[in-house]
């Protein structure tokens, strides 16, 4: 029985949340530019979300560039603004073919003007679409965006829209930038780094953690298959017991 078929789908996660990372090291390992490992990236993002799509995951959340990525040599970061163009265009009939719908969350204003009108045009077309969601975080960081909700209350409670008894967690995550979407059940980070680098701080409180070796260009279908068997095989217990939950 292959990995895919051993998936019980009445038992999935509802939404993934993927870190992507070892882009460079795996370029860097074969003698290649950084370049090299980013283009190949991208394969797997298409790869990724086929496989998500052939099993019915309804929300997947790819840490696609993060605002400390902004840091990084500016011939890098030329670079992936170039290849995300090229990427969104040459990918949208696919996530059309596979009715998929483009969403993005972070900073977005910070994107250069081209990628953003790229970026709108892919979430405009594919806005009708009503399978898996597939959401881009770009030029976003958790720390930004729970300042910016703070900001948002402390202003509301300043001008008298807001009493503090009021800022609860349900109205804190209404302020957040994935206020539409649900908290992932399972985040995966690729490249061998265990930690999660700022990102979806909030939205992580309850999900499972799943790391691996495997480069972020090596992770295809039956490495998302695996992942999410090993989810599946874990015991959610939310602060209760394992005899409560029988």
């Amino acid at each position: 029985m292959s990995l895919k078929e051993q998936i019980d789908r009445n038992r999935l996660p509802q939404h993934v949340a993927i870190i992507m990372d070892g882009n460079g090291r795996w370029a860097q390992a074969r003698g290649e530019d950084r370049s090299a490992g980013h283009r190949e990236g991208v394969v797997s993002v298409r790869k990724v979300v086929e496989a998500a799509v052939a099993i019915g995951l309804r929300y997947l959340t790819i840490y696609t560039f993060s605002t400390e990525n902004w840091n990084r040599p500016a011939a890098e970061v030329h670079a992936l603004m170039a290849l995300m163009v090229a990427a969104i265009q040459r990918e949208t009939p696919d996530l059309m073919r596979n009715n998929v719908r483009l969403e993005a969350i972070g900073d977005l204003d910070r994107l250069p003007a081209e990628v953003r009108a790229t970026l709108e045009e892919c979430l405009r077309e594919t806005s009708g679409n009503t399978g898996t969601t597939l959401v881009l975080a770009l030029s976003y960081s958790a720390r930004w965006e729970i300042l910016r909700a703070t900001r948002e209350l402390a202003e509301a409670v300043r001008d008298g829209r807001l009493r503090p008894e009021e800022v609860t967690e349900a109205c804190f995550s209404n302020h957040l930038t994935t206020r539409h979407l649900p908290d992932p059940d399972l985040m995966i980070r690729t490249g061998g780094e265990q930690r999660i680098s700022n990102f979806l701080l909030w939205q992580l409180s309850y999900a499972e953690l799943y790391f691996t070796d495997t480069y972020w260009p090596d992770f295809r279908e039956e490495e998302l298959y695996t992942a999410i068997l090993d989810y599946q095989h874990r015991e959610r217990r939310f602060g209760k017991t394992g005899e409560q939950l029988k």
